[in-house]
């Protein structure tokens, strides 16, 4: 709808894919079947993102009904590969920029601090996800026979593992960190006004320590710092029993979580080089990679961003904190980079409503907060 002369586009996406619902006998009613208790609205998607997307249409038509008109110019690109990191969609992005020029990108696909508490997330880390395979001998052998003459696959695999951190916690890949900025006073400012309780989450993560790398809070760590996690580890006989073989196989999954300049494939070479010259003797390594997103970071004193700010703050009666989300929305960067165009984070959900699980559900409250905070956020222009 381009009929708002001399006023500001927005183009406003979203994702109507899910997660799988498994395991169905954990969901208290069918998972593609709404159902409304407790002020909540239970389905498969209900916040992520059917459910906050929809804000969106139910928020143009309240407008169109009130006012006849629109008070921007509006475009929608929603889509259905979301959640396999949007393959393609980025392609569709690079051939169609005209089509999808805006002046601001509006995506609700984020989350609140806690309830009654907005935020605005200004930075997603990018990702890469791949695997590792060592291989020794050309079949499993007798433990007892070749015990301690021939090489062994698992035990390959951890010292190469171990040989990826440092002690500290610090990623000891040379080169890694590559492209990470050195954090500025502001963004530790922003990133330590998010609420956190260390006891807290110690408690309730069932932990009786917090690691991560030196010299940086928790929230630092989960949201403006690189990461490297072995993610699964396969080796050897997994049978019941046991079976007294030396493996001749064994394989890990590895992901990193990206920030700043760092590129998603050069990450992907380092690992390769670092493991090629950590790699023990009689020990063949192949690398395999499953998913590359970049990391992107937004200005949150940006126009755009600080608008969305003042709807938030009229509607909830408290001004949103600008969080740095440790997860990846993939093409979120390829939206900012392409499109030239500030992406406003303007979330709804809220941490606790089990998206990707069973039980998904979605808070009426917010539901109807929110469609009352988009209508302010595009009257403001």
């Amino acid at each position: 709808w381009l009929h708002a002369e001399g006023r500001p586009t927005v183009l406003i996406y979203g994702h109507y894919d899910v997660q799988p619902p498994e395991p169905l006998e954990l969901w208290e009613t069918p998972p593609f079947e709404p159902v409304i208790r407790d002020g909540k609205i239970f389905a498969r998607g209900a916040t992520d993102d059917k459910g906050q997307l929809f804000l969106h249409i139910k928020a143009l038509e309240l407008l169109k009904k009130e006012n006849g008109t629109f008070p921007v110019n509006v475009k929608f690109c929603i889509e259905g590969e979301e959640e396999i990191a949007s393959p393609n969609l980025g392609p569709f992005i690079d051939a169609n920029a005209d089509k999808l020029a805006a002046d601001a990108v509006l995506v609700s696909d984020t989350s609140f601090i806690e309830k009654g508490q907005p935020a605005i997330c200004t930075s997603l880390r990018g990702a890469l996800a791949m695997e590792v395979e060592v291989k020794t001998a050309n079949s499993d052998l007798h433990s007892g026979a070749y015990g301690g003459a021939v090489p062994n696959a698992v035990h390959a695999l951890v010292r190469l593992l171990d040989s990826l951190h440092e002690a500290d916690g610090k990623i000891s890949v040379e080169g890694f960190y590559e492209g990470v900025p050195e954090p500025t006073e502001q963004l530790r400012k922003e990133v330590a006004e998010i609420p956190f309780d260390e006891e807290q989450m110690k408690q309730e993560l069932g932990l009786d320590a917090l690691f991560g790398e030196s010299g940086f809070t928790f929230h630092e760590q989960t949201g403006i710092r690189p990461t490297l996690e072995i993610n699964g580890v396969t080796g050897g006989y997994q049978g019941e029993g046991t079976k007294t073989i030396i493996p001749k196989e064994a394989s890990a999954k590895i992901s990193c979580r990206l920030v700043g300049d760092q590129d998603p494939q050069r990450v992907y070479e380092l690992i390769e080089e670092h493991l090629e010259e950590h790699k023990p003797a009689g020990a063949k390594i192949s690398t395999k990679q499953f998913i590359q997103a970049k990391p992107v970071a937004l200005d949150s004193q940006n126009p755009m961003i600080q608008k969305a700010a003042d709807a938030y703050e009229k509607v909830y009666g408290i001004r949103p904190l600008f969080p740095k989300e440790g997860g990846s929305i993939p093409i979120v960067e390829v939206f900012a980079r392409v499109l030239d165009a500030p992406v406003v984070l303007m979330g709804f959900g809220l941490p606790t409503e089990n998206l990707h699980a069973p039980n998904e559900h979605f808070h009426l409250d917010n539901f109807e907060k929110g469609i009352e905070t988009i209508c302010e956020y595009l009257q403001s222009f």
